[in-house]
């Protein structure tokens, strides 16, 4: 018999003992290669990836998405087997992996239960419901013949029969009631409540109003918990000023084909954002700093997080030492970060320290915002849409790119004197970037 290897939580932080499923990259009965990725896991800080620890085929997923599991749990299995042939392995290449061989029983002859069982086949013939679908098809009183596979091989999966449910599936028409149940339900019995409590429907003039509930996730309850910590122990106070973007518009207009050329990455505002934030950070300390116990802890480096859309939401990674880094190496980082992001895979420690954060909210077309201080840190610079505005210059009126810039700190720490002197700071250097070269 082939060896069966348990696939377990790695280890993932130390201080981390319990993770959330994401999405299963691969599915029961899929012939997987030694490392390769099967299944995303969330935790309070990052998503990441759990490796196959062996060649084989896939099977008894026991944790699914959106469940939680602990560190070193069993969560699935894999069957130890050699590729098969003439494919890269998939269950619909003809290498159905043994396991999934047996687990459609064949039919006795006098079967008298005909009880709905995994190996039944999916709409279309040709398919098998997986464990997952077949509870939520048992559930909701479906018919597999009825909701549309999409999985390897014809196979049925949860995400179907949801997606069916979700598209205002009704129950079948119920066959001849068994004579166990009473012919005459009694008048007063309440309507029942679905069960599953990831949808819930109501019919009203004559359409459905539905709801989804679905756990939050790690991340997220993170993120809320460090957002609430910061608004009931920190004196949260933002400030506000405008910049004229023209001069680095000009600038990075006239060089971003020679910059993409030679560094081999684009010319992006952040990095002029991220260099005058060294020098304003220089300016004043104090944002720079954080409270620890009854003492204040400065710093004379900048490790500045840059908030990031990611595929699980909104992460902040962190830029070690800008206070070293070129505009090229800033620029290639963030890129870096963001393709990161996007494929779910930070880690911990990419997002861990940070001594100040730049989020650019003008990205999604906010013109204005009180960014949310991210403890222990002492401030947050939110940067907004860049909109063309009648400003007035040497007496006259004039049409230049403007972009409202708020900076939320600390009060407990950062004075308002400070405050407003480190976001002039800002717009000194940003509305004259030879100051960065020039360090005045």
């Amino acid at each position: 018999m082939s060896d069966i290897i348990p696939v377990e939580v790695p280890t993932v932080g130390e201080s981390i003992s319990e993770v959330q499923i994401g999405n299963w990259l691969k599915q029961e009965g899929d012939w997987v290669k030694n490392g390769e990725d099967l299944v995303e896991i969330e935790t309070e800080k990052a998503s990441v990836q759990i490796p196959a620890p062996a060649s084989g085929y896939l099977q008894s997923i026991t944790k699914q998405s959106e469940e939680f599991a602990e560190v070193g749990q069993q969560i699935a299995s894999i069957q130890v087997a050699e590729q098969p042939a003439g494919g890269d392995g998939g269950a619909s290449s003809g290498g159905s992996a043994p396991a999934a061989e047996k687990t459609p029983a064949a039919p006795a002859p006098a079967a008298s239960t005909p009880a709905p069982a995994p190996s039944s086949p999916a709409k279309g013939g040709g398919g098998f419901v997986m464990p997952a679908a077949q509870r939520l098809l048992d559930e909701h009183q479906l018919d597999a013949s009825q909701v549309p596979a999409t999985g390897p091989g014809g196979r049925l999966l949860k995400e179907d029969v949801l997606a069916h449910i979700r598209n205002g599936a009704s129950r079948p028409s119920a066959p001849a009631a068994p004579a166990a149940v009473p012919a005459t339900p009694a008048p007063s019995a309440p309507a029942q409540p679905m069960s599953v409590p990831e949808t819930a429907s109501l019919m009203t003039n004559g359409g459905y109003r539905s709801e989804e509930v679905k756990p939050m996730s790690m991340l997220r309850r993170t993120i809320a918990s460090r957002l609430v910590q910061a608004q009931q122990t920190a004196a949260l106070l933002t400030t506000f000023n405008e910049i004229n973007m023209a001069p680095v518009m000009a600038i990075r207009s006239k060089y971003k084909d020679a910059f993409a050329k030679k560094h081999g990455v684009k010319l992006g505002f952040m990095s002029f954002f991220a260099k005058a934030t060294v020098e304003a950070l220089r300016r004043y300390p104090a944002v720079n700093a954080e409270i620890r116990g009854d003492s204040m802890v400065y710093r004379n480096y900048q490790d500045i997080g840059i908030a990031i859309g990611g595929g699980k939401g909104l992460v902040v990674p962190v830029l070690r030492n800008v206070e070293r880094m070129s505009f090229a190496e800033v620029e290639g980082s963030i890129a870096e970060y963001a393709r990161l992001a996007g494929e779910n895979r930070l880690q911990p420690s990419d997002l861990m320290g940070g001594t100040f954060t730049i989020s650019n909210g003008g990205i999604y077309g906010s013109l204005l915002s009180t960014p949310i201080v991210n403890p222990p840190q002492s401030g947050i610079l939110g940067l907004h849409s860049i909109q063309e505005r009648p400003v007035a210059e040497d007496g006259q009126v004039v049409i230049r790119p403007m972009m409202y810039v708020a900076l939320t700190y600390d009060h407990r720490i950062v004075d308002g004197r400070e405050a407003v002197g480190f976001l002039v700071a800002i717009k000194e250097t940003i509305e004259d970037p030879s100051r960065l070269f020039l360090e005045v």
